[in-house]
């Protein structure tokens, strides 16, 4: 199997505000044809530490792929570098700088001189077209082993990758088709998902898999490489429903799904309605339910009921249900569900409030405790769950068990 490695440049790229997802989109589409992506790096704008970087990534995979640093400006120095890495003269193209003289009086305006930087490219390599920009990107090929030069934005990058550099690595790949499923299992460890499965996928050596454990759930991937996609994905509709019945409701899709695509898609299937009460999530279920379109098929409303008087006053909880039992409680949980049902006259009421922290816990109810309450026309329940996290993941995986709960009341009835 052919390898890669993808480089990110640019030094806003290792502050917190910025976020290579190049990369991301590259491996995506580089695992599509038979390409395994074996390191990632992101160099700041140094030009020995992005030297190093090249030549070392030349001598261990058949494919690099550079991204960025090919501006106009001083810290561009993606294109003098790359050169230097494999021996070769920057050369003046006059016609890329016709090109970029055209293209700014198209803009409007005439293009200033410290431009013309992007004329020059590394003798012997193929320009990539950039239409959507002025830096062109290059490919250049030696000893069968290719550097690939793109562009930073996405909408540069991704259409110059597209057209102009997978053709290329097709070609080398040959007939080979690659297809992938993701599976979502929630309530589970990555440990347990793996000591589970991993008898069933280790006897599929034409699968590749890899188990991943995001900030709400487990993603089981399997890439399957055969001659043809039906191949493919027969291999791959055998596993997953070995892997699926294995794991049994933990599994709440094998399409890659979102827990709030799921939910949807089965509270529109049976025509039901669904409202949420919430605490300490701050309206983080409503949202992520609504950020699914057509949501308003289903979802009726939502309340934030942060402090004890607004789940008095909103959801009608009995003022001495929080002064025996406490706001984060099983009682108020389902207090909150069984008032936002009447309320909204919904068919189900999910509810959240618990402990998110910083501050707040105790040795009874630490930080991290969490108290989902469901209702519907049957009665009220409740789950106590203890997660781990920051205020950040605590919130998110404390949404993600309300709609986990709520899934799972729905497959029972």
């Amino acid at each position: 199997m052919l390898t890669a490695e993808i480089i990110a440049i640019g030094s806003e790229l290792l502050t917190p505000e910025k976020t290579d997802t190049n990369s991301l989109w590259l491996t995506e589409k580089l695992n599509e044809i038979g390409i395994e992506v074996m390191l990632k790096t992101i160099v700041g704008d140094d030009e020995l530490r992005l030297l190093e970087t090249i030549k070392d990534a030349l001598h261990r995979s058949k494919i690099v792929i550079l991204t960025g640093g090919l501006g106009p400006t001083e810290d561009d120095i993606t294109r003098q570098v790359a050169a230097k890495a494999v021996e070769r003269e920057l050369v003046f193209r006059q016609e890329l700088e016709a090109e970029l003289r055209v293209r700014f009086r198209r803009w409007g305006r005439e293009m200033p001189e410290i431009n013309k930087r992007q004329a020059f490219v590394i003798d012997g390599a193929e320009v990539l077209p950039n239409p959507n920009g002025s830096a062109v990107g290059m490919l250049f090929e030696h000893d069968e082993t290719y550097l690939i030069v793109l562009p930073g934005p996405p909408r540069e990058n991704q259409p110059m990758f597209t057209d102009f550099v997978l053709p290329v690595l097709q070609k080398q790949v040959g007939e080979v088709v690659v297809r992938r499923r993701i599976l979502r299992v929630s309530g589970m460890g990555e440990s347990a998902v793996d000591s589970a499965i991993a008898p069933i996928y280790k006897t599929y050596e034409s699968v590749r898999t890899a188990i991943l454990f995001n900030k709400t759930e487990v993603e089981v991937h399997l890439y399957s490489k055969a001659e043809t996609a039906e191949q493919a994905d027969a291999v791959l509709a055998e596993l997953v429903e070995k892997i699926a019945e294995a794991l049994g409701v933990a599994v709440f899709t094998t399409d890659g799904e979102t827990m709030e695509q799921v939910i949807g898609r089965m509270l529109k299937e049976r025509g039901k309605t669904v409202s949420v009460a919430e605490s300490c999530t701050g309206g983080l279920i409503g949202r992520r339910i609504t950020e699914v379109p057509g949501s308003s098929a289903y979802f009726i409303e939502g309340c934030v009921t942060y402090a004890n008087e607004a789940k008095i006053r909103t959801l009608n909880v009995p003022r001495e249900t929080l002064e025996s039992f406490g706001a984060v409680s099983a009682e108020t949980a389902e207090a909150m569900a069984k008032g936002m049902l009447e309320r909204s006259g919904t068919d189900y009421a999910v509810s959240v409030t618990g402990i998110a922290g910083p501050d707040g816990g105790s040795e009874e109810k630490p930080v991290g405790t969490v108290f989902v309450g469901y209702a519907d026309s049957r009665g009220t329940k409740s789950l106590k769950l203890v997660l781990p996290g920051d205020r950040y993941l605590i919130r998110w995986r404390a949404s993600q068990a309300a709609l986990d709960y709520l899934r799972r009341q729905m497959l029972k009835h």
